[in-house]
């Protein structure tokens, strides 16, 4: 079968289980697990930053991506993860150009937390309904008056682009692109591998 290509964008200051959470999931996935037939692993998942160099992550982690922008291959879903750092990335034109530019060829484009805000820079959620990190909420709204911001939803399906709240609620965004591309049993079977609950409603799981 043909494997989906992933590229998980990160940058300085990136929130670490807003990429890590969807990697685990993408990573882990597997058609005919518990079955007699060979486990195949549907997904190749790709870390991409501007650069080649290190990547100093909120909380001090340091991650060395897989490629930069200028040689990121061919990707069927682009990830754009939130954190500190995306106020920076708001302001960094090769970042948006990329994002831009590999929106245009994805199949699905998706965001954890305040990764929607650089999607919405990008003007890849114009008219479209949207969700980031409780505590942004406002903010997107102010700042990108033609997303239509979704608060009371954990994660957002917008045709081909996905949404989802703030950190832990990437892998319930993940577990979503699983069940689209693969099945939800996959996606089910998934969550048990890890030890997680599959994600059976869209409503936030906070209140504030």
């Amino acid at each position: 079968m043909k494997r989906h290509s992933v590229g998980i964008v990160i940058f300085d200051d990136v929130e670490v289980l807003d990429f890590c959470g969807p990697f685990e999931v993408f990573s882990v996935t597997r058609i005919n697990a518990g079955e007699d037939a060979e486990p195949v692993a549907p997904y190749t998942v790709h870390l991409v930053a501007e650069t080649n160099r290190e990547v100093l992550t909120v909380g001090g982690m340091r991650v060395l991506p897989h490629a930069s922008f200028d040689h990121c291959p061919a990707l069927d879903v682009l990830l754009v993860p939130g954190g500190q750092g995306t106020r920076a990335q708001l302001g960094n034109e090769a970042m948006i150009r990329f994002v831009r530019d590999r929106a245009a060829t994805v199949s699905l484009l998706t965001s954890v937390c305040t990764g929607s805000l650089l999607l919405a820079r990008a003007g890849l959620l114009h008219s479209r309904r949207a969700t980031t990190h409780w505590q942004v909420l406002d903010l997107m709204e102010e700042m990108f008056p033609d997303v239509i911001v979704e608060r009371g939803l954990h994660v957002v399906e917008d045709g081909d682009v996905v949404t989802s709240a703030g950190i832990s609620a990437g892998i319930d965004m993940a577990l979503r692109v699983v069940a689209r591309q693969v099945g939800e049993s996959v996606a089910r079977e998934t969550a048990r591998q890890m030890e997680y609950p599959y994600p059976e409603s869209d409503a936030r799981r906070i209140s504030f």
